[in-house]
């Protein structure tokens, strides 16, 4: 396990504590390049819970984002630690993109969470696209 990038923490928590989306960042993770917007992980897991609403197949699912169903001790299968106050573990993206050549999937951006641990490489600001 690596140690996180402690001024990736702090942009972290600053959007939480600001409960601001505008900080956009590109990262690298897993080999993926993701770009877009941070969101506050209330603001992202409501978001998340009104898309699976939305949806006849995965409106289950919309439940472990939102009440006391978004604790992980809540959720079906192994039981996870409880969260503890502290400093963010992860990103929350929305409006991004994870970049594949010249191409953002998807075009409309979505919905991703990483992990800062497992952050290899970023910068401030996100990647524009152009078909021209």
């Amino acid at each position: 396990m690596s140690k996180p990038d402690e001024l990736l923490v702090d942009i972290a928590t600053l959007v939480e504590s600001a409960q601001s989306n505008q900080m956009s960042l590109t990262v690298v993770t897993g080999g993926a390049v993701i770009t877009g917007r941070l969101a506050p992980e209330a603001v992202w897991r409501q978001r998340v819970a009104e898309v699976l609403t939305d949806s006849a197949r995965l409106g289950e699912f919309s439940g472990a984002f939102t009440g006391p169903a978004a604790d992980p001790a809540d959720l079906p299968g192994p039981a996870a630690p409880p969260a503890e106050d502290g400093p963010p573990t992860h990103l929350h993206f929305h409006v991004a993109r994870i970049i594949q050549g010249t191409v953002g999937i998807p075009e409309t951006g979505g919905m991703y969470r990483v992990s800062i641990e497992d952050v290899s490489a970023w910068t401030v600001g996100d990647f524009s696209y152009s078909d021209h």
